[in-house]
Formats: C-alpha cells, sequence, structure tokens
C-alpha cells in the first residue's frame, strides 16, 4: 500500500525537492525503528540531493502512506499534509528549512469517526472547495482495518493480502480552512458521511466549467465517485455521469489517477489505474456534464490489460503539445499470480493527438533499465530546470528511482508559475488556456496527482515546434480572468493575479 512521495521546493531556491513518506511497525503503528522514518531530500543541482530530514523535522511518528502539498496559510511556504493509518499530520513550513507539527492546533487530529471507528487515510487533496481564497482539505479514507497477528487471508497456503471485500468501508473528510490555522470538519455538511468507500485516490477539476472545483475518488472494488460541487455541498453523481464503473460493469481496484483535459478541448478528462486483467480506464469529458468511456477505443484496454499500475500522471514528456500518461506499475501481491509479473517496469504512454491511439512504452522509454518492481507513489516535476518534466517513483522494499527525462528538446516549452492574490496563494484551481500557430491547449493548477503522492510546481506546456505563445489566459479561482500576449517559449512564466 504505502509509498506516496512529493516534489516540491520546500526551500525556495526555485530547485524541486522530495519528500517521501515510509510505514512503522505494523503492529504498534509506531517508527520504533530508523528504516520508518519518512525522508526530505533537498536539491543540490547538478544531480545531487541531501538528506535534511533531522534539520527539517520531518522524520514522522506514525504510519504514513500519503502526502499532499499546499500553501494553506498563504504564507508563500509549501506546507505539508501527511496522510497515515489512523492518524494525521499537518507540518506548518516556517520558511527558514524547518517545518512544525501544527495538526492538533489546526484541528486536523481527527482519524477517529463515530459510527467507523478509527479512519485509514490514504491520500489528500489540497483545493478551495468554496472559492474564499483558503486551501480547504479532502481526505481519502480507505476501509476499516485492525492489527491481528493471525493471517486473515492466504493464497496458495501462504498468508498473504486480503482482497477489499473482507473489510468494511469508511467515509471521505472534508476540513474548511477557518483563515486563522485552523479548519473545521465539514464533512456531514457537504454529504460526504452518506457516501462511505475504499477510496484509493482523489483529483480535483472543473468538469463541467461552473467555476467550482469537483473531486473524483478511486475506490478500491468498489464504485467511484464524483463529487460535484454545488457551491454548499456535494451532490454524487458518478452514475449519471458516465464514471461510477468501466464500461464492462465490472468493480476493479481504482488506485491513483490524473483527472486533467488530454484532448485539447478545454474540458479535463479522468485516467486512472487498476490491476492486471482490470484495464486502464479513460474517461472524455462530453463537455455536457458527463464523460465517455473511450478504453477501448483509444486502445488503452489492450495496451493495459496485463499490467498493474499505481500511480498516473498526466503530463507533456516530449514537449509536443500533447499530454502522455505516466505509469508506475506493479501488483499488489507478494505471492506469484498466474499469468501475471509481481514487479513490473512502469510504462508511459504516448499521446497520440487527434488521431491514433495510446502508444505503451516501457524498454523504448528507457523505463527498463531498472529492475521491475512493485511500484507505487509518482511525483513529477523538472528536477534539473531543462524544461522536461522528469519523474520520481516509489516501490515497496526497493530503492526509490529517480527517472531523467532525456527525451529530444527540440521541442519548445512553458512553465507557468501562479501567484493568487484574492484566489489561493498556489493558484490551485486556475484554468490555464495557451494559445500558439498550432493551436489551443489546457491545462490547470493542482498538486494531486498520482497515487498518495503530490506535485507542486509550474503549470508545464510542451509547445512543439512554436517558439512564441499568441495568448495565456488566466481563469483564477476568484472569478477574475487574466490575459498575457506574446510569450516567449522556454521560460518559467511568473503569473500574479491582478489585485482588481
Amino acid at each position: 500500500m504505502p509509498g506516496g512521495v512529493a516534489v516540491f521546493d520546500y526551500n525556495g531556491d526555485g530547485r524541486p525537492d522530495i519528500f517521501f513518506t515510509n510505514g512503522a511497525n505494523i503492529a504498534t503503528l509506531r517508527k520504533d525503528s530508523p528504516k520508518y522514518r519518512n525522508r526530505l531530500f533537498r536539491n543540490d543541482g547538478n544531480g545531487v540531493f541531501t538528506d535534511v530530514t533531522d534539520a527539517a523535522g520531518l522524520a514522522g511518528t506514525g504510519y504514513d502512506m500519503g502526502v499532499a502539498i499546499g500553501d494553506y496559510d498563504n504564507d508563500g511556504h509549501p506546507d505539508i499534509f501527511v496522510a497515515g493509518l489512523y492518524k494525521n499530520t499537518l507540518y506548518h513550513n516556517n520558511g527558514n528549512g524547518t517545518f512544525t507539527d501544527v495538526t492538533v492546533k489546526a484541528g486536523l487530529n481527527k482519524s477517529q469517526d463515530p459510527q467507523y471507528g478509527p479512519l485509514w487515510a490514504v491520500a489528500a487533496v489540497w483545493v478551495d472547495i468554496n472559492n474564499d481564497g483558503l486551501l480547504d482539505l479532502f481526505v481519502v479514507n480507505y476501509m476499516q482495518w485492525t492489527y491481528s497477528d493471525k493471517p486473515l487471508c492466504a493464497f496458495r497456503g501462504v498468508a498473504d493480502y486480503c482482497h477489499p471485500r473482507y473489510y468494511k468501508p469508511t467515509p471521505d473528510q472534508l476540513f474548511i480552512n477557518n483563515g486563522d490555522g485552523t479548519f473545521r470538519d465539514a464533512s456531514v455538511e457537504w454529504g460526504l458521511s452518506n457516501h462511505p468507500g475504499k477510496g484509493m485516490g482523489a483529483g480535483i477539476a472543473d468538469y463541467d466549467l461552473d467555476g467550482r472545483q469537483d473531486i473524483f475518488v478511486t475506490n478500491d472494488g468498489d464504485y467511484e465517485f464524483l463529487f460535484h460541487n454545488l457551491g454548499n455541498k456535494f451532490e454524487e453523481v458518478a452514475f449519471d455521469a458516465g464514471v461510477a464503473l468501466p464500461e464492462d460493469g465490472n468493480f476493479i481496484s481504482g488506485m491513483g489517477l490524473d483527472f486533467r483535459d488530454f484532448n485539447n478541448d478545454g474540458y479535463p478528462d479522468i485516467a486512472y489505474v487498476a490491476l492486471n486483467n482490470q484495464t486502464f480506464p479513460i474517461y472524455e469529458n462530453t463537455g455536457k456534464g458527463s464523460f465517455r468511456d473511450v478504453t477501448t477505443s483509444s486502445g488503452m484496454r489492450d495496451a493495459s490489460m496485463s499490467m498493474a499500475g499505481y500511480g498516473a500522471g498526466f503530463y507533456d514528456f516530449d514537449n509536443d503539445g500533447w499530454k502522455d500518461l505516466f505509469v508506475t506499475r506493479g501488483h499488489v501481491e507478494s505471492m506469484p499470480v498466474p499469468g501475471a509479473d509481481i514487479d513490473q517496469y512502469n510504462t508511459v504512454f504516448h499521446n497520440p493527438g487527434k488521431t491514433g491511439k495510446w502508444l505503451p512504452l516501457t524498454a523504448e522509454a528507457g523505463l527498463s533499465a531498472a529492475p521491475g518492481a512493485r511500484h507505487r507513489g509518482v511525483a513529477f516535476g523538472d528536477l534539473d530546470g531543462d524544461g522536461r518534466v522528469d519523474v520520481v517513483a516509489t516501490a515497496l522494499g526497493a530503492d526509490a528511482e529517480i527517472w531523467m527525462n532525456r527525451s529530444p528538446n527540440s521541442n519548445h516549452w512553458l512553465d507557468i508559475a501562479l501567484q493568487g492574490t484574492k484566489s489561493n496563494r498556489d493558484g490551485i484551481g486556475a484554468r490555464i488556456m495557451v494559445v500558439t500557430k498550432s493551436g489551443a491547449q489546457y491545462n490547470q493548477m493542482t498538486t494531486s496527482v498520482g497515487y498518495a503522492s503530490s506535485s507542486d510546481g509550474p503549470v508545464h506546456f510542451g509547445l512543439g515546434t512554436d517558439a512564441v505563445v499568441q495568448s495565456i489566459e488566466i481563469h483564477w479561482p476568484s472569478g477574475r480572468v487574466q490575459t498575457f500576449k506574446e510569450v516567449k517559449a522556454d521560460q518559467i512564466f511568473k503569473a500574479t493575479e491582478p489585485l482588481n
């Protein structure tokens, strides 16, 4: 299960750093050995990282799973929320290279539900759910579980992973930011308590372009959720929108996801991953409040049927103007499964654009250069500042992996770094349209990508052969619209939300 990773610039030096979550003694849920510590690595440039965990105060204490990055107090320093088993942690970034555990002070020490008992959080999303300029927190909870030294399930006579059907679901949570460093639990008020599930991941996007952020949640062996934001509560519309089940109608093990426009029509689409023989579903936004399952027609069904995926992210890795899909792969089982590899290589699916089908690239992309593994978390960022998006991946019981993007760099690119004023400082939820002579493409600001992971950085656009962007149009969460003209490519372009 575990393996969350974040790529973010914690110290403001312009170089993305890396934070890894880690587990604990499964019987005590305590980090009683150095091997269980979380890790923060500072990017020193030139391919060198330094472990600064102790200095930063981020070693952790419990069984940690996921990580979400967001500047919840709008002070210009990215903060860290760590989701875990029976215990979540909020670390405030002090702006001097250190962090302070403010979980209790913030009112986020609420991992116990009166009806469902202790909660197992896998992931979280920072999102301004009510457009008040403050980041709120959506926590993805898995299922009811208690430790026992007696095996509940066995595979070929050996104790192993139990299918989710053996466990009861739990609801997700929503915490509204009060603006004074504290949060209030709005889970009941917003209707989340009515929808228990077995959550594994969540992504945000304004899928119907009504100015409010919606949330898609993957569940393990259950219906997926699409929480449509009505402004003061959620309505769960996955069935009506066509995303509750994949095209064959079977329950699958929904894992990591991305909620982003991959076909450049201006409407956010959905892709998530699952296990062998379950496919990686792809949903195309119709622009009419619903989605079309294009898993088979896009070639993804045939390409992914033999794969098990955990993390997924839409990024334009070759800067051709079309977002590709990177997937961390590896089976859930620890024992051999007939017809399936336990340890797997990661894969990037090349976006064919308007014609053709998704093309799976593994060895061709260089991803077989490291041994196969039970990969889990994945985060994205330009680690060396060359305009190409790099990848950090985790695996169970194995080394972490950093995959440097060495795609031919003849194509141009543009990264847009947002700073909100009336909107949240990160600009999370902002929609961006970039127009070049080749046409328009769209992206959005979010730090919630992959599985139990977070990617905080400028919004990336590949531009192909176009060296000049004709226009940039930013729709801020506040409702303000900002336009820039004639912007040169191959730079990090800083955009500050106008005050009026």
